[in-house]
């Protein structure tokens, strides 16, 4: 019973819906206690012939008003304590979703997406269901088993009822003993759920690639083996729950037949009444839902407990990077500053970033270049705050970024990440998604900003084409694009690129850049690019090296420097006149890069 002391913080917060529930249910289990005291007068009278046509409508209607009244109280209490369970299922819903908001990308790295939809979901409607049928069979089982037993007690023989309760500490071990085995089976059913919902989500997400490289079969065999896994698991759960109606019905047929046995001897020696014994098996009857509800209350106490275990598990889980005490609102603006002596990823040993200092004036823009996994997209989150600096800081106008809400940070920051996400929603929306309120003519200038709004126009819709989830209907240029797009429509203080530009041919690249210098005044912006061509035009340009600047300059000064930077630019320059057919028309100019990149 610990899930109803965890969510005692809720039935505070809905103590008007519960109290009226509960109050509900116990005038219905003593109203339930007058049809059989009625039928054991009417037995009574016919069996003394003394019932007379009065007296049999006056019960009969008696029964029948009461009937109405108990329909009426039934419909009240499940509007408020379902009423109650529900809302308590969106608090929670609600709940998670904010948490995951906040959660840092470590926090996304180290779990899986489908366990979360499973919490979301599954884990919620278990919680959802204790709190609605939970308290339900508790109050139920207690008030109208304790109502009724007290009935035959006083008003009938008490030396029968405890012959007739003498099989209930039966029920009681089995339930309980049922009950350990329930939550620890349940709960590894809810584990296999979340593995194979986390499956399902990786196969619709990866559907092309999974086609791309012919692993159907594979695929459909490994979800195989986990749904086979979730029904194994399942099905235990169903024989612990198989077992609690059987041996309810046991102890109640037990219970029946000492009543009946040892009734019908009481009333041979006059002890009782036949209407008095008649009125005690309707009795017993009525204690066939408290024992059928407690045995209940067990299987959905210990599956609730299970799954909000998990959640409440979730929900405890810290979020690394957080607003530092004091900071401001004000939305940072000025030169940028990067002083990082170190920074480590959690759970690492290699600093990913070391010995970087960058001073970067209001509209200036960086460049930022280097091998694969020389820590270009690091440097660039950092800014962010996806990951908190311990030795060294960051600041914008002189101020330390940890010194700004990451509310402000964040709005003064517009990013385009490497992985292009966009939402199933229409072009224009997915645009405007960092303002919702943008009018029509801001969404189409910051398109041709970005040099996507011909194509959109191309399409049947236009603005109103609907894109597949994460942009599966557009190319990759074109996925880039709208977000570039979506982050100019911000006219953020500082605009990243992370790698955006790599899916654009140089034609249209260029435009891009000429549009962003033209309409980007004493704005900073950040390029990180494989393609050289990209940041050339930069004020500033680093080279990064195993986490470190190992070059620094303008295009002009790293070119004369002849090294990492020099080099590459000559050959991307060479295999773009290659794959233009450049050399052909311009021999001299192919040997003469030819021979600087040799």
């Amino acid at each position: 019973m610990k899930i109803f002391l965890d969510l005692l913080w809720y039935f505070k917060r809905e103590k008007r819906a519960y109290v009226i529930g509960v109050i509900t249910l116990l005038v219905i289990a003593m109203l339930d206690m007058i049809p059989p005291y009625a039928v054991g007068l009417i037995v009574d009278g016919v069996k003394d012939q003394t019932l007379t046509m009065n007296s049999l409508l006056k019960w009969a209607a008696t029964i029948v008003g009461v009937a109405m009244v108990v329909y009426f109280l039934r419909f009240l209490w499940r509007i408020f304590l379902f009423g109650a369970s529900s809302r308590l299922a969106r608090l929670l819903r609600n709940r998670l979703y904010e948490h995951f908001t906040k959660m840092s990308p470590q926090f996304f790295h180290q779990r899986r997406t489908g366990d979360l939809m499973a919490h979301a979901t599954n884990d919620i409607s278990a919680i959802e269901l204790t709190a609605g049928d939970g308290v339900l069979t508790l109050v139920d089982s207690i008030s109208m088993g304790s109502i009724v037993i007290l009935t035959m007690a006083t008003t009938i023989s008490w030396k029968l009822t405890l012959f007739a309760l003498l099989p209930m500490p039966i029920m009681a071990w089995a339930s309980s003993r049922y009950g350990n085995m329930m939550h620890e089976r349940f709960h590894a059913a809810q584990e296999a759920f979340s593995t194979i919902n986390d499956k399902v989500q990786e196969n619709i997400s990866g559907v092309r690639v999974v086609k791309a490289f012919g692993q159907e079969e594979a695929e459909k065999a490994d979800f195989k083996r986990l749904s086979d896994d979730v029904v194994e698991k399942n099905i235990r759960v169903a024989k612990i729950d198989a077992l609690f109606d059987p041996t309810i019905l046991l102890v109640v047929g037990c219970s029946y037949l000492l009543s009946v046995a040892i009734g019908a001897r009481y009333v041979m020696h006059g002890e009782i009444t036949l209407g008095e014994l008649t009125q005690f098996t309707i009795l017993l009857g009525h204690l066939i839902w408290p024992m059928l509800a407690f045995g209940w209350l067990f299987n959905i106490v210990e599956r609730g407990r299970a799954s909000y275990d998990r959640v409440d598990a979730l929900l405890n889980v810290k979020a690394t990077v957080v607003n530092q005490e004091g900071a401001t609102e004000d939305i940072p603006t000025g030169e940028l500053r990067y002083e990082i002596n170190t920074f480590t990823y959690p759970e690492k040993e290699t600093p990913a970033l070391r010995d970087l200092h960058i001073t970067l004036p209001q509209g200036h823009t960086l460049g930022i270049v280097g091998k694969t996994g020389a820590g270009k997209t690091t440097l660039l989150k950092l800014l962010l705050r996806e990951f908190d600096v311990t030795n060294g800081d960051l600041k914008i106008g002189g101020t330390s970024i940890y010194d700004t809400t990451l509310s402000s940070l964040r709005s003064a920051v517009g990013y385009v990440p490497q992985d292009h996400f966009l939402f199933s929603a229409t072009l224009a929306e997915n645009i405007a998604f960092g303002r919702p309120e943008a009018t029509q003519a801001e969404i189409e200038q910051a398109a041709k900003l970005a040099c996507i709004h011909d194509d959109i126009l191309h399409f049947a819709e236009g603005y109103a084409t609907l894109v597949g989830e994460r942009g599966v209907t557009l190319s990759g240029g074109q996925k880039q694009r709208i977000s570039i797009a979506r982050a100019l429509l911000l006219n953020p203080e500082v605009l990243i690129l992370d790698d955006s530009l790599s899916a654009v041919d140089a034609k249209t690249e260029k435009a891009i850049l000429d549009a962003l210098q033209a309409n980007r005044q004493n704005k900073t912006t950040l390029i990180s690019a494989h393609r050289l061509s990209a940041i050339e035009h930069a004020e500033q340009i680093i080279v990064l090296d195993d986490g470190a600047i190992s070059e620094r300059g303008t295009h002009d000064q790293l070119m004369n420097e002849d090294r990492w930077y020099a080099t590459m630019y000559q050959r991307q320059q060479l295999e773009s006149l290659v794959a233009q057919g450049g050399g052909a028309d311009d021999p001299s100019e192919t040997r003469r890069v030819s021979q600087a990149t040799s």
